[in-house]
């Protein structure tokens, strides 16, 4: 028995040796030439052996943010609006793929690495996502999973250089095709733009404060502008072909976050140029999540009517998300309609797992009366 579970220890921790010695290698050749690419962050390491091409986009970005991340199942279900059993089970089918196909232990390199950089960098958005839509749990922001996905995405950049041809990262032009440099840079760009207002989403207290109720003197000015800089070779009339359609979504993103990030206050929020932005990202995704804020925000320029308009039909798009029926209680409460407002916060506190934003919502609907 000692002998089989020294086996068994050893056929564990083999590759990871092999893994070691590789790394060690190429760290040998960069300092002989610096132009040779090495991977010696941990976490990215473990992430891009995650992102086989073996695996589905989607699949392999779920078995990072589970395995890597520490990201919980029910939280996955939310992010990717499924059930918790079908995430578990699309889990199971991403580890035994792994396994049979006898994906080698081994950091890729070169144009391999490139051809990983937008998996990698869904999956860092997603953590992004889970740090601040925490699914359950009593946090408003999850800090450091957040911090966590800017650090990966700042990491990847640094290595995009040496993975990408120098002329497929100057010209990714032909068709639809991604630029691994461009899809970072605006990445880290819409992620800056979000973080910066992390002291002020919550009170003293650890209370939810929303949008228009934060504090904009304790926003990270720095990671704003850092930001708005990072976006900058990008904002012109570019078309989709020359950035690529995941690039053209993130660039959109980061034009709504910067329309809230560089208004003095609420209430000189330019919402005409949110609501025509979030038709543009509408039109590329067909996203039903993209589509509830698109309603939001026609909310604030047409009317609360206008906005409930554009709500319906998302229920079968967005069955466990409490977001939805939250949003439509908010709006129901503004035309005067309580009685259904009631009944929409109701059911929005009844699928809502996060304590934070479950005691705001028993807030607004303790406050129709």
């Amino acid at each position: 028995m000692d002998r089989l579970r020294a086996e068994a220890v050893r056929a564990r921790t083999e590759p990871l040796l092999v893994v070691d010695a590789q790394t060690h290698e190429r760290a040998q050749r960069v300092m002989a030439d610096p132009g040779d690419l090495v991977v010696t962050d941990e976490r990215l390491r473990l992430v891009l052996l995650a992102a086989h091409p073996s695996l589905a986009p989607e699949a392999a970005a779920a078995l990072t943010l589970r395995l890597v991340l520490g990201v919980s199942t029910a939280d996955l279900a939310r992010l990717f609006l499924v059930s918790k059993a079908t995430m578990a089970a699309r889990l199971t089918r991403a580890r035994t793929k792994l396994v049979t196909a006898g994906v080698a232990f081994a950091v890729p390199e070169g144009e391999a690495l490139a051809e990983r950089v937008e998996v990698v960098a869904t999956v860092a958005y997603l953590a992004f996502t889970a740090g601040y839509a925490p699914g359950s749990g009593p946090d408003v922001v999850r800090v450091d999973l957040a911090g966590e996905a800017i650090r990966l995405v700042r990491v990847l950049r640094t290595l995009v250089p040496y993975a990408v041809p120098r002329a497929a990262a100057a010209d990714a032009s032909a068709g639809d095709s991604p630029s691994p440099t461009a899809i970072l840079d605006l990445l880290l760009a819409l992620m800056l733009l979000q973080h910066s207002r992390r002291a002020a989403r919550t009170s003293p207290d650890g209370d939810l404060v929303l949008l228009p109720d934060q504090d904009r003197s304790v926003w990270h000015r720095d990671e704003i502008d850092e930001g708005l800089s990072l976006m900058s070779p990008y904002r012109g009339d570019l078309p989709m072909q020359v950035l690529g359609r995941r690039a053209r979504e993130l660039l959109l993103q980061a034009l709504i976050a910067a329309c809230h990030a560089t208004a003095p206050t609420a209430a000189d929020t330019d919402w005409g140029r949110i609501v025509g932005l979030y038709g543009e990202l509408e039109t590329l995704t067909g996203s039903p999540v993209v589509r509830l804020n698109r309603a939001i925000a026609v909310a604030q320029t047409d009317g609360p009517e206008a906005g409930l308009a554009l709500l319906a039909g998302l229920d079968e798009h967005l069955l466990s998300s409490h977001r939805l029926p939250a949003a439509r209680a908010e709006l129901l409460a503004r035309t005067g309609r309580h009685d259904e407002a009631r009944a929409a916060y109701e059911r929005a506190i009844a699928l809502c797992d996060n304590e934070a934003e479950r005691t705001h919502l028993q807030r607004r609907l303790s406050g129709l009366g």
